[in-house]
């Protein structure tokens, strides 16, 4: 019974390996089949989990709330955001042409919660690596430049209460 457990365990870890490891080198690739797979998994399963505590004082993630550039419908995508001198820069890990930066640049302002405050922004712009990176710590930084994230979203905070797209 032990060699059967320790079989089935062995099994899994292999099995767990090989997709994160086609996952990495999918994502650093940019292999559209990887990243459309890995987007819909996220966007179905992984984002409801994180926005059960994205936001909140000491979490990982923040919460961008933005209008459907279309429907006008209210979405909540938990990102990687981290604040600059004027704002915040967003890591586009999927890149630029995923929705929800499409509709914070559409729409040209949204709200972003982060460590248990939330923020108006707007003038959003996409810029290079080299412009964000630096505001991210150095984990952050070794996973974007792994799953080959070249781009982020960069947005001002403003002064308004509350941004429409919330």
């Amino acid at each position: 019974m032990r060699r059967r457990i320790l079989i089935v365990m062995a099994v899994m870890f292999g099995a767990v390996s090989a997709v994160t490891g086609i996952y990495m080198l999918g994502m650093r690739s940019g292999n559209r089949i990887v990243r459309e797979a890995a987007r819909r998994f996220h966007r179905g399963l992984g984002n409801p989990i994180q926005l059960r505590a994205a936001g909140a004082t000491g979490a990982f993630t923040s919460v961008v709330k933005h209008r459907g550039r279309i429907t006008g419908v209210r979405y909540e995508t938990p990102v990687w955001a981290m604040p600059t001198e004027d704002g915040f820069a967003i890591a586009t890990v999927y890149g630029p042409g995923t929705d929800w930066v499409r509709n914070v640049l559409a729409a040209g302002c949204a709200t972003i919660v982060h460590g248990g405050e939330t923020y108006a922004v707007d003038r959003p712009e996409i810029v290079p690596a080299e412009a964000a990176r630096a505001y991210f710590p150095t984990m952050l930084r070794t996973i974007h430049r792994e799953m080959g994230v070249d781009r982020y979203l960069r947005v001002r905070r403003t002064d308004r209460a509350e941004a429409p797209a919330a």
